[in-house]
């Protein structure tokens, strides 16, 4: 984004010079060719269920080592604690790293060849979990299945839904993590049921049959994935450009396409909206992958030495807990998107999270730990899609907001390193260690999330003040001041300056 008015040749693919001229006119004078209610209806078919699908396999393969664990899978390949720890610790380093690569490629590669392409190498790894005979066979497949796997979280689906839309199609798009925690037990415990068939281990084939379905799925996805809203071919013409001046009227002016340019990059790294959100997604993506690798080892040790319970029930009993999530994060998502204030939600949801960890620490009760268990997936897995649209939604930019989102997540999965490292076989079977280290982590998402709304508050009371306020040739602004930028209309502003214009304002 330039100080200097852009000229032609630097005009965004999809902006009004891009589009028929007819069809614009008729949109820009409000003449009624499209419904937007019916609009809506098309594009969240076509956008979100196989996004959601596709998060969901993701989910399912990363986390499915956590059940495979309970069918020996350490014995038969002969590691101890500490290595499986290892193990579920170097799939953060790729996948962290690649991610805000990754999404970059995505606005520069077409999603549906990007993302099926990620996704068959991933399928394959996924696969070779299923035949491999030793610890340095163990660390391989998960190095390349957490570099195969970066780059898949909604920064596509952003590109679609005006500010006030995107929580709920987030939060959508993001209950597939939990129902893949919920299907995964229940995959598990049907197909540890195969042990001796063919291959010799359960385990075996819940690697196998898991990597297969992903292989299957990224062939469909290089027809089925919808691309941008300028190019999308299930809208009419008309239909692309309505599209795209709603998302401009509602301050995101990238939407009809934008020109890689590395400035964007240093537009994302200046910011400290992209350091700050780095902290509220390590709040929450630490305890995300603490949970989900550790649930049903976590309900096994609590609950086999009164109830006796095996791995298979183990596995079933996380099946509600993960239900709930489910719901949870649905009518989390579409409450924001109604009142507006996803950083109350967040305290809200953050607070939840605390009081089920400090339950779980002190708890010496199987049924008090369980229903913590409860509180906690009530509270980590909303707060995820809440805070994904919170920070989308006040960085415009195409590329801005896929590097903002990248380093953001990125930083938050790398976390995932560390906790996956916290519930060790010694702590059983209250793992107060492991726990306590998630109370650290919800404690620090709620304080950047107090932190972020606070500071956006604060430049939008100087913006409305005209301290923000640009030069623009021609009109008279005694506010105006040329450290903001001297430009020859709003409109150059605009589109120089993103969510740094005097009239961009931050939701909170």
């Amino acid at each position: 984004m330039a100080e200097t008015p852009c000229s032609d040749d630097c005009k965004p693919h999809g902006s009004r010079s891009h589009l028929s001229k007819e069809v614009d006119e008729k949109l820009h004078g409000g003449t009624p060719i499209v419904n937007e209610k019916k609009l809506l209806r098309k594009i969240d078919l076509h956008v979100i269920p196989w996004l959601a699908l596709l998060y969901l396999l993701s989910f399912l393969d990363r986390g499915s080592i956590g059940n495979a664990k309970l069918y020996n899978l350490e014995n038969d390949i002969g590691i101890n604690d500490g290595q499986y720890l290892i193990a579920l610790t170097v799939f953060f380093f790729p996948y962290a790293i690649f991610e805000p690569a990754s999404n970059v490629f995505l606005r520069k590669v077409r999603p549906s060849l990007w993302l099926s392409g990620m996704m068959f190498l991933w399928g394959v790894v996924m696969t070779l979990h299923g035949v491999i005979r030793n610890y340095g066979g163990l660390i391989t497949v998960r190095v390349l299945l957490g570099l195969t796997e970066a780059g898949l979280y909604p920064g596509i689906a952003c590109s679609w839904y005006k500010r006030s839309e995107m929580g709920s199609r987030i939060a959508v798009f993001f209950s597939s993590a939990t129902v893949a925690g919920a299907f995964s037990g229940l995959l598990a415990a049907a197909i540890a049921n195969m042990d001796g068939l063919i291959v010799n281990k359960g385990w075996e084939w819940i690697f196998i049959l898991e990597g297969l379905a992903t292989i299957l799925v990224s062939i469909a996805s290089f027809w089925i994935i919808q691309d941008f809203p300028d190019s999308a071919k299930f809208l009419t013409e008309e239909e692309r450009v309505f599209v795209i001046r709603r998302l401009e009227d509602d301050m995101k002016l990238s939407a009809g396409g934008e020109t890689f340019r590395k400035k964007y990059i240093w537009q994302s790294l200046t910011d400290w909206k992209t350091w700050v959100s780095m902290g509220i997604f390590m709040g929450f993506d630490g305890p995300l992958y603490a949970f989900s690798l550790f649930l049903p080892t976590i309900i096994n040790q609590v609950m086999r030495p009164l109830l006796g319970f095996r791995a298979t029930e183990a596995n079933l009993l996380s099946v509600p807990v993960y239900a709930w999530g489910c719901l949870m994060t649905c009518a989390i998502g579409f409450l924001g998107d109604r009142i507006g204030s996803r950083g109350y939600i967040n305290l809200s949801l953050l607070g939840l999270g605390l009081v089920a960890y400090t339950i779980l620490i002190t708890s010496k009760s199987a049924a008090l730990s369980y229903f913590a268990v409860y509180l906690a997936v009530s509270a980590i897995y909303p707060t995820i899609p809440n805070s994904v649209a919170w920070v989308a939604s006040n960085t415009e930019g195409a590329y801005k907001r896929s590097v903002t989102l990248g380093m953001a997540i990125g930083f938050g999965n790398i976390n995932g390193a560390v906790t996956a490292n916290i519930y060790r076989a010694k702590d059983r079977p209250w793992y107060r260690l492991g726990h306590g280290i998630v109370l650290a982590y919800i404690g620090i998402g709620f304080l950047c999330s107090i932190l972020y709304a606070v500071l956006l508050r604060q430049e939008n009371a100087r913006r409305e003040r005209g301290e923000r306020d640009e030069v623009i040739q021609g009109v008279d602004n005694k506010h105006a001041h040329e450290r903001n930028g001297v430009y020859k209309t709003v409109e150059d502003a605009k589109m120089s300056k993103g969510d740094d214009w005097s009239g961009f304002r931050y939701t909170l």
